[in-house]
């Protein structure tokens, strides 16, 4: 094996002989092994800062929506059921990053970086999960909104939380379970220590969702389209209110898509085609947009909610004294 500098491209920490489990590696590496038993510190990386950083934001925004759903009696319907899930989620994602952060430079472990970066792949993976859930219920509370507030829709929620968890628990516990690359650099992905092939799989995964959200929009426009044209036939809008509605609604469900679709289809393009022997700053630079979609998701999803909004202008202001009535809105307008 080379020198530091040679295994060392882009700044980034290596799990490859004396330096401690990172994420991100690069160089001509040619270690069949990983041994930590010599690990020495590293000088501190501004690129694992910055994620450190990212980090924190997001799971201080995400911890006040869990906590907010959590302690409101009112948000128990299958709408915030969730975006709790999706915050959730986002909050683990948020955490792991200070986890790793931290542990990458103060423990030095095998288990820990590997349970660290099961955490990371779990989250993340049950945040893209919910966000899938999130445009399912929103679909169906449109395509079928005479049925959808009835015990069938709780069902079919408890369902898609299940099945998202399931789902992205099962995904984490893999590298954890032995499917990782710590003893055949070789076969190392640009996140280490994750294979190539488990890395593949995670991106084909995001592929298959964004392809299913992005057909559920589009069968959203044309509902909303559909319903504001009926609306203004029925109260004799002009077509310019009738046009004005319908690009409000179309340039919201733009928004939401573009943004998940800026945030995440860099990283997972960059999965599919890069490897270990790339420069770890190509890594960063795809993955920390990715996490600022769970720094987003609660701007876009919770905190524009105008029930959410009561209950934190309540706890910040105490302008409201008596308990506050709220009025379960749609999905769709959330």
């Amino acid at each position: 094996m080379g020198s530091q500098g040679d295994t060392m491209k882009g700044g980034a920490p290596s799990s490859i002989t004396k330096e401690p489990p990172g994420w991100f590696m690069s160089g001509n590496a040619s270690d069949d092994s990983v041994d930590l038993s010599e690990a020495t510190s590293l000088p501190l990386n501004p690129w694992d800062v910055v994620l450190c950083v990212s980090g924190t934001i997001i799971s201080c925004e995400n911890a006040v929506v869990v906590a907010i759903i959590i302690y409101t009696p009112a948000f128990r319907t299958p709408m915030f059921l969730l975006i709790g899930s999706l915050a959730t989620a986002d909050l683990l994602a948020g955490l792991g990053l200070i986890f790793h952060f931290t542990f990458i430079y103060c423990i030095q472990s095998q288990v820990v970086n590997l349970i660290t970066v099961g955490l990371l792949v779990s989250s993340f993976t049950a945040s893209v999960g919910s966000l899938l859930a999130i445009t399912i219920d929103r679909y169906l509370s449109l395509y079928n909104a005479l049925t959808y507030y009835s015990e069938r829709t709780v069902t079919r929620t408890y369902v898609m939380l299940i099945l998202t968890w399931g789902v992205s628990i099962a995904f984490g516990l893999l590298p954890v379970m032995g499917w990782n690359c710590l003893r055949d650099i070789a076969n190392c992905s640009v996140v280490m220590p994750l294979t190539k092939n488990n890395l593949i799989i995670l991106s084909i995964s995001f592929f298959m969702v964004f392809a299913v959200m992005l057909q559920l929009y589009v069968q959203i426009c044309k509902i909303i389209c559909r319903h504001a044209q009926q609306i203004a036939l029925q109260r004799h809008f002009l077509s310019t209110s009738h046009y004005v509605t319908t690009k409000k609604g179309i340039s919201t469900l733009a928004v939401i898509l573009g943004t998940f679709a800026s945030c995440w289809l860099p990283f997972a393009i960059y999965c599919l085609l890069g490897d270990y022997t790339y420069p770890a700053f190509y890594t960063y630079m795809t993955v920390l947009p990715a996490t600022y979609n769970s720094m987003i998701n609660p701007v876009i999803y919770a905190f524009r909610n105008q029930e959410i909004q009561k209950v934190l202008w309540t706890i910040c202001c105490g302008c409201v004294s008596s308990p506050m009535p709220f009025w379960a809105r749609s999905p769709s307008d959330v």
